[in-house]
């Protein structure tokens, strides 16, 4: 079976490549600003469905988890059938799962919109970097683009948050799912016109019963984390973690057996894969979960404006931005390494700075931490893709790339996931000490204790019901909500530190990097191997 015709790739660019960058960060400007237009409108659909707090997770959650469980199985599709005409599919996609999502009748409804958002993601998001990947030669050159796809598509999270705030000034929570609608619009156009088709593609088949396994297993660890820490969903999740783990057995007995593996193994053991994947995954999802538990803090409990709370943020728009170009410069002269710790070093001081929020927090302290975990996010998101793509065969570039949004999607999802999670127990487990310790446990009934606890939506609608005791029930949900918030940025620090070690021990010096890149380009191509023995 031989690829179809490939353009000449012999240049460090293609042609019209400014053009062609464009409308590939478009394409991820598209995935990323899907992924932040809910955290901003979570307070609003809260009092729109009465959702409880382990619901507005899941509506957070749920574009990331769509893209995670959908990205690596895409990815192999793309570099088999077309990487260009899984873009454009996607694209085209996102603009019908955007809309469901904006006028969706119920919380649930929402819920499963946003999940078919992410799926539409997952087609063109990793054919985005993958078409960097095989577009740009190694060098300088590809360095900068993938500095500038980072830093943008990043960033994107940002603006999505700031123009969702603006539009929920005037309009209902709903509109904020249509940012994503022109920009899609406007990347299916530029992507039909510019970008080449069948770029060193791979001519191997696709492991379709892995691709089935990953999507599964993803979902099963993803919902598994977002649900087992509330009460009322505990064995739910438990049950969903338990099947992750053998999921992921039985996912990675299938790829060490499988002729033509969905997720080569040979690749993802190397040094310079998986140690910038784990360090990369982790800061990444850091940023989504800070965003997403901060939304709700400075709304609920700052008493921000969604048009407020979507500014506080543009610092970490501007950190990310400011930092992309010396990114790019300290990770050719310092190594993947260097400039990674670095990063972890200011989103790490960015979440000590969040621990120390409160009810009189000036907006300027709150920006402040936003500005440190972005300026981190930037220094790290480089070094972590680069060093991905840097580590694989050009025809296995999905996996690259696949890995390399894992890193924002599943990291993300899960971050979101557990900081959520961790807020939500929180809040019930405080508000539930509060009704214990008020002395008028035993006249309110079951039924309006766990709406209590379910959320901060559900408790103000608790104190509409219940005007005599309004001030008591807000005083106490803002406790529970702080209290909860404060355990979510913890955890989220313990996590950076954690990233931290992996890449300070496991990520190799700059000398030590060049050679073992140099290496990988030299070493048989792992379906080659395979075919020989």
């Amino acid at each position: 079976m031989t690829s179809p015709p490939s353009p000449d790739t012999s240049a460090d660019a293609p042609e019209r490549a400014p053009l062609v960058l464009t409308a590939l960060i478009l394409g991820a400007l598209v995935c990323n600003i899907n992924l932040a237009a809910a955290n901003i409108a979570l307070p609003d659909i809260g009092d729109a469905f009465g959702a409880s707090q382990t619901s507005l997770n899941l509506v957070a959650v749920g574009c990331a988890l769509g893209l995670a469980m959908s990205v690596m199985y895409l990815g192999a599709v793309a570099d088999r059938y077309g990487r260009k005409q899984l873009l454009v599919l996607g694209l085209g996609l996102t603009v019908v799962a955007s809309v469901l999502a904006a006028f969706s009748v119920s919380v649930e409804m929402l819920i499963a919109a946003r999940v078919f958002t992410g799926i539409s993601a997952g087609m063109a998001y990793p054919t985005t970097l993958s078409l960097i990947t095989a577009l740009w030669s190694p060098g300088r050159r590809r360095t900068v683009a993938i500095a500038l796809w980072s830093a943008v598509s990043a960033t994107a999270t940002v603006i999505g948050s700031v123009l969702a705030g603006v539009l929920l000034l005037w309009f209902w929570w709903g509109s904020a799912f249509l940012l994503a609608v022109p920009i899609a619009l406007a990347g299916f156009v530029l992507v039909i016109i510019v970008v080449p088709s069948h770029v060193a593609e791979s001519d191997e088949p696709v492991d379709h019963v892995g691709g089935v396994l990953s999507v599964f297993m993803i979902a099963a660890l993803v919902l598994g984390l977002a649900t087992v820490f509330a009460p009322e969903t505990a064995v739910f999740g438990g049950a969903l973690l338990g099947a992750a783990v053998v999921l992921i057995g039985v996912f990675g007995w299938r790829q060490m057996t499988a002729r033509s593996p969905l997720y080569d193994l040979s690749v993802a053991r190397r040094r310079m894969f998986w140690a910038p994947a784990t360090g990369g995954l982790i800061v990444f999802g850091s940023l989504i979960g800070a965003m997403f538990v901060g939304q709700q803090f400075q709304q609920n409990i700052l008493g921000y404006s969604t048009l407020e709370a979507s500014l506080s943020i543009v610092p970490a728009g501007i950190g990310l931005l400011a930092v992309a170009p010396q990114s790019a410069k300290l990770v050719l002269t310092r190594g993947s390494r260097f400039t990674m710790l670095l990063g972890y070093v200011f989103v790490l001081a960015g979440f000590v700075t969040m621990l120390f929020w409160g009810e009189d927090t000036p907006f300027w302290y709150v920006s402040l931490a936003y500005l440190a975990i972005g300026i981190g996010a930037g220094f790290a998101m480089t070094p972590a893709s680069r060093a991905i793509t840097e580590s694989t065969p050009v025809r296995r570039v999905g996996m690259a790339s696949a890995t390399a949004d894992l890193q924002r999607d599943l990291g993300g999802s899960i971050m979101q996931g557990v900081l959520g999670a961790i807020l939500a127990a929180g809040f019930a487990r405080s508000f539930g000490a509060l009704i214990a310790e008020s002395g008028e446990a035993s006249s309110i009934s079951a039924q309006v204790t766990a709406a209590l606890q379910s959320s901060y939506a559900s408790a103000l609608q608790v104190a509409d019901q219940n005007p005599q005791y309004k001030d008591q029930i807000l005083q106490a949900a803002q406790q529970s909500l702080e209290a909860g918030s404060i355990a979510a940025y913890a955890v989220g620090a313990i996590a950076i530190a954690l990233g931290a070690a992996v890449v300070w021990i496991f990520l190799p010096g700059h000398a030590k990097e060049v050679d073992l890149v140099a290496s990988y380009g030299t070493a048989p191509e792992p379906a080659a191997a395979r075919a020989g023995q």
